[in-house]
């Protein structure tokens, strides 16, 4: 009996603890309790640190839905009681953001957002009137709230310094989201307007390609009497060129955009020849490209600042169109640096581009090409390209090479032979 009482005994303390521990199970119920004071607490909230409170009730309720109860897995009509929960925490945390602020960091965000605008924008001539006039009409509004006069200059870098001076000052005033909330929402309303206005200001992409190149005057060179292509900026492009309007050209270049207007441009662009100098920068752009138009532009030009590239264009065996191209134009710039890369073509898999090759020799005139060319004009497959070398030889025109080129004139080929006898003659 007592082995029996004494089992008895030790196991009634046991069942004791057992009840004494608490329940932590957290029903939808509560959570749902717990939301509706917080929303209570919400309506009722005036200033921040009330708002901070219904934060925190929030974040505590958001941290024991995971404590919920998962529904019956066998259950496929069950619902989950976190949802609701989430959906009404997330509607919760929204109508809690709405009813912060305004704070001043919020108007410093917008007027730093408006001095870019005023800076980095391009604006119309009217847009720069009007942008000008928006921030004028902010300081005007602002002026009470701020503790010195803010000038607002004489073109948008200033605007955009005075409109930044704002900024600064209302960062210096230290204003309280609960204390000042009266001159923050006025002074947030003032800088919403000076977005709204800049926004509403023109800027060149508001305006089609034809409205822009018309604010430029472009179109003003045309008159009844001398309209005559279609369409008219063809027209009004040839006419500004002949005025040396070079930069209204380019302008319209970059504006109209089409292979079909491209062409007709980079033609007005190498009729010029070195009066289109204005053009190098933006033929060298489009030529890195391997565009030929361009490439023969910039032998037009005839700046040797193209070389570099242009070299580029004529190594290994690549294209032999480009090769071509590329070489006249280096043959036409005429720069002493272009000898070497020029010469080596002289080994060019392709007969067209060792010919050219050896005719951009004699174009530049340098004696250093004599001994390569002698060497094409006595060995090379192709009588084309040994026509070519005694070609050049003679635009080189010295004793040495004219010697070299009178010893063909009794060649086989005859366009060898008359280049020969037309070096002996010189």
């Amino acid at each position: 009996m007592s082995n029996g009482d004494d089992e008895t005994a030790d196991s009634e303390p046991a069942d004791e603890e057992t009840s004494d521990v608490p329940d932590t199970t957290v029903s939808a119920e509560d959570l749902h309790e717990r939301l509706d004071e917080a929303e209570q607490e919400l309506e009722a909230a005036e200033t921040e640190a009330a708002l901070d409170g219904v934060e925190e009730r929030l974040d505590s309720t958001e941290s024991d839905v995971e404590g919920l109860p998962e529904p019956d897995e066998d259950d496929e009509e069950a619902e989950d009681p976190a949802e609701e929960i989430e959906s009404r925490l997330s509607d919760l945390r929204d109508d809690l953001e709405a009813q912060r602020g305004p704070y001043a960091e919020d108007v410093v965000g917008i007027l730093e957002d408006a001095q870019t605008t005023l800076t980095d924008s391009e604006w119309t001539d009217d847009g720069e009137e009007d942008a000008l006039a928006a921030v004028e009409s902010f300081l005007a509004e602002v002026a009470d709230y701020l503790d010195r006069d803010v000038d607002i200059g004489e073109d948008l870098e200033a605007a955009a310094d005075a409109v930044g001076s704002v900024a600064e000052a209302v960062t210096a005033a230290d204003l309280d989201a609960d204390a000042d909330a009266d001159t923050i929402a006025d002074l947030l309303e003032a800088a919403e307007g000076l977005e709204a206005d800049l926004d509403a200001a023109e800027v060149w992409s508001d305006l089609t390609v034809q409205e822009q190149l018309d604010a430029k005057g472009f179109y003003d060179i045309l008159t009844n009497e001398n309209r005559k292509d279609f369409p008219p900026e063809w027209n009004a492009a040839k006419l500004h060129a002949k005025e040396g309007n070079l930069e209204l050209v380019l302008y319209a270049f970059d504006k109209l955009g089409s292979d079909f207007m491209e062409e007709y441009f980079l033609d007005i662009f190498y009729h010029l020849g070195s009066d289109a100098e204005p053009a190098f920068e933006k033929m060298h752009e489009l030529a890195q490209k391997r565009n030929k138009g361009p490439i023969e532009v910039l032998g037009k030009i005839g700046d040797d600042r193209a070389c570099e590239t242009l070299h580029e264009f004529i190594e290994g065996d690549g294209d032999p169109a480009l090769q071509k191209v590329t070489l006249r134009s280096l043959g036409a710039i005429g720069s002493e640096e272009s000898v070497q890369p020029v010469a080596n073509r002289l080994a060019a898999e392709s007969d067209e581009v060792r010919s050219v090759a050896a005719r951009t020799l004699g174009l530049l005139g340098d004696t250093r090409a004599v001994e390569p060319l002698a060497d094409v004009l006595e060995g090379d497959d192709s009588d084309e390209v040994r026509a070519s070398a005694a070609w050049a030889l003679r635009q080189i025109g010295t004793e040495g090479a004219l010697e070299e080129a009178a010893k063909y004139t009794d060649d086989r080929a005859y366009l060898v032979q008359s280049e020969a006898e037309k070096a002996a003659g010189a």
